[in-house]
Formats: C-alpha cells, sequence, structure tokens
C-alpha cells in the first residue's frame, strides 16, 4: 500500500517530512520523490538523503539547474511522469501524492495524469480555488485548497495537511470488494454525451441501452467530459458509443469555454467502435457570466442560462461549418456509424416559441453534414432530439450497429 509523495526538497523538504509523517503515523508506507532542481534538497531530520533518492529512483540525477526555472520545471515533470509510470507498471504504487505552488502543481500534476483511473491521486495546491482544468484535465485529481502559501508548519496548514494525510489514507485502504461485487461490473460499457438541454433524449435512450444488458456512461459535453470520454474510448472501454451532445465542436470551432479540442469526435472512430452520433446543442457557445462575453460577440443573440452561463446562438454559417466536421469525422470511422438529425431542434431551447428557435441555422447543419457523411448513414427523423421517439431510435441504432 505504497503512496508516492512527490516534492520540491529545495523549497518544501520540510512540509513533506510533515506528510510522510503523517501516512507513516496512518501505517501507509511512503516513496518520496525529489521533485526540486534549483538548489539543495531541504530534507527533515530524520529522512535520510539515501532514503529519498534511493527509493525514488531519480531519473534526473539529482541534476540542479541553477537560475533557468522554466527548463528546471519542464524537465523536473518529465522525469516525475516516467518514474511513476514505470513504477506504476512494476505494480508498486497504492497513490501518489503531492504538494506546492504553481510549480509543484505543474510537476505533481503531471505525474499523476499519467496514471489510469481509480489510482487515488491528491494535489495540495495554492492554485486549487482557481481554474484548474490545466492540472486536473480529463483525470480524477483530487485537488485541495492549501489556503496559505506552503512555507511551513503553522496552525492552518497543519490542518490542511492532516486532513490531506488522512484523506490519501482512507482512499487506498477502500474496500475494492464493494467495486468488485457491483451487478453492473461485467455488463458492457456504452458512453453516452449529456447537456441538460438534452436530458430527456439521453435519459430515454439509457433506459432502453441498460434494459438491453449494457451499463452507460454519461459524460456531461463541458470540455472536460468529452475530453474525458474521448480518452477512455481510446483505451478500449466501451463497446459502442451514444454521442447525443457535440455541442464542444461549436465552442472549439467559434471559441466558447468548453472546448474539447480539435480531436472532439474522433476516438471511437479510430478504433472502430460502433457509434451513433447526433447533433445535441450544436446551437449553442458556451460562456461566463454575460460581462466576460468576449467584446467581438457583442451583436450576437444570448441566452442567460444562469448566473454563471451564457449561452450564445450559433449562425448559419457557423453550422454549416459544424455539419461539414462532424460529416467528416463520421465519414473518416473505422467502424459501424450513424448521423441522427433532429429535423425539430437540437436542444431544449432549439424548437417552436423557444430562444434559440432558428430553421435556417438548422437546415444548414444539415447541409453541412450530407456535404462531407460519405458512405455513412443520415437519418433525418422529423422529431425535435429530445423526443422519445427519436431517443428511442437514436437506442436501437445504436444496438444494431453493435450486434
Amino acid at each position: 500500500m505504497t503512496v508516492y509523495l512527490l516534492g520540491t526538497l529545495d523549497t518544501k523538504g520540510a512540509e513533506v517530512g510533515f506528510l510522510r509523517d503523517l501516512l507513516h503515523q496512518l501505517a501507509i508506507p511512503t516513496c518520496i520523490v525529489d521533485t526540486g532542481c534549483l538548489g539543495e534538497p531541504v530534507i527533515a531530520a530524520d529522512i535520510s538523503r539515501h532514503e529519498v533518492f534511493q527509493a525514488a529512483e531519480w531519473l534526473l540525477d539529482n541534476v540542479r539547474l541553477e537560475g533557468d526555472r522554466g527548463k528546471a520545471v519542464s524537465l523536473a515533470a518529465l522525469g516525475a511522469t516516467r518514474l511513476i509510470r514505470e513504477a506504476h507498471t512494476r505494480g508498486e504504487v497504492d497513490g501518489i501524492m503531492s504538494l506546492g505552488g504553481s510549480a509543484g502543481t505543474s510537476i505533481g500534476t503531471s505525474a499523476m495524469r499519467a496514471l489510469p483511473l481509480g489510482v487515488p491521486k491528491l494535489m495540495i495546491s495554492t492554485l486549487a480555488s482557481g481554474q484548474t482544468r490545466p492540472y486536473v484535465g480529463s483525470k480524477d485529481i483530487l485537488m485541495m485548497n492549501a489556503v496559505v502559501d506552503i512555507a511551513g508548519i503553522n496552525r492552518i496548514s497543519r490542518v490542511i495537511l492532516t486532513n490531506a494525510a488522512h484523506a490519501m489514507a482512507g482512499m487506498v485502504r477502500r474496500d475494492a470488494s464493494v467495486i468488485e461485487t457491483s451487478p453492473a461490473v461485467d455488463r458492457p460499457l456504452i458512453a453516452a454525451t449529456m447537456f441538460g438541454v438534452t436530458t430527456p433524449c439521453v435519459e430515454r435512450a439509457r433506459q432502453i441501452l441498460e434494459g438491453a444488458g449494457y451499463e452507460v456512461l454519461v459524460f456531461h459535453a463541458t470540455g472536460t467530459g468529452g475530453e474525458a470520454m474521448e480518452g477512455l474510448i481510446a483505451d478500449g472501454l466501451f463497446a459502442g458509443v451514444l454521442d447525443i451532445t457535440t455541442t464542444e465542436l461549436a465552442d472549439e470551432l467559434v471559441g466558447g469555454t468548453l472546448t474539447a479540442g480539435p480531436t472532439r469526435l474522433t476516438a471511437a472512430g479510430r478504433r472502430g467502435v460502433p457509434q451513433v452520433i447526433s447533433v445535441g446543442a450544436l446551437d449553442m457557445v458556451n460562456f461566463g457570466p454575460r460581462n466576460t462575453v468576449p467584446d467581438q460577440f457583442k451583436n450576437r443573440q444570448f441566452y442567460e442560462h444562469n448566473t454563471t452561463v451564457t449561452l450564445m446562438r450559433t449562425t448559419v454559417d457557423e453550422n454549416l461549418q459544424l455539419g461539414a466536421e462532424l460529416g467528416r469525422k463520421a465519414a473518416a470511422a473505422k467502424g459501424p456509424t450513424a448521423i441522427l438529425f433532429p429535423r425539430k431542434g437540437v436542444s431544449a431551447i432549439d424548437q417552436t416559441d423557444k430562444p434559440f428557435d432558428y430553421p435556417e441555422a438548422r437546415q444548414a447543419l444539415l447541409d453541412g453534414i450530407r456535404s462531407t457523411h460519405g458512405a455513412v448513414e443520415l437519418m433525418e427523423l422529423d422529431h425535435h432530439i429530445n423526443d422519445p421517439e427519436f431517443a428511442e431510435a437514436a437506442a436501437r441504432k445504436l444496438l444494431e450497429l453493435i450486434r
């Protein structure tokens, strides 16, 4: 039950030593990895230099890069990532824990992202209350806010670090039998994408798929959700994909906040996984509060979903481009693929008498798909995306493709 404990000992030696002692008190063995590269390590009195570097098999050979902080951090991240990946391959990593500011967070989470889903990952960071996506990515990394700078053991840091140590101990000691005896464990998996404005569709389709003997994992199409799904598809986890909500393509094209990157809608095609693709929420681009929308869009049509989410209606030209991209990616698939198009609307707010009802944009989206989908089946249904009939057609088509 070894926890790998990463820290820049040239600046955080005392704190790493404190964490190590806490874990040992909880009967959790540790392996300390020194990720510092700018100065001499400051090692706690009861941690020998031999213990740190011998146990860690440190790949950078303790090279110090005086003055070049950027290069030092990059090399430390590369070294730590390689070290952790190799240790996990040998079956030695039951959990990973790190602490730090911007550099320590970058290094620690780089190593954590190299580990598969389910390995406990805990990052104590001064950046945990801000934008964490660059550090977490699509992985199950737990980030704990350090509250104060990690600069000594004091009345606040002592509480934070103690809570973190107990959290890690709880995670590595979890009762695996609870997971392993789940009745759904041996059921084949299907991935599905959902947004609030496509929930009725996915929920109805999920009922049908689960009734057919599958377990459905639903991913929230918020950028990280789509990114996580693509990664798990590439890992070979799924028997099929119900990609109802491809809204992240719109954010990537137009510049919204919920993009999943240019590789969205490619993993299933590359791997040959059966997939049903639709156009859920391609009527919208996502931004934060209204005052955060870039000035270049000031004359566009908006809908305030709530106080923190502002939706912008996609234009006819954008829909034409989105349809063409979706069609191209579907046509490149190596496995069974079908596209389902709901003629009466692609989201809860894109239908008659709703804010984003825009028939011309929907037609452009369909025209774009028609221009590029090639031999892939395109089913045009005279339903709204949230109509039960559409959801049932999507689920049954996916079952057909899987069989």
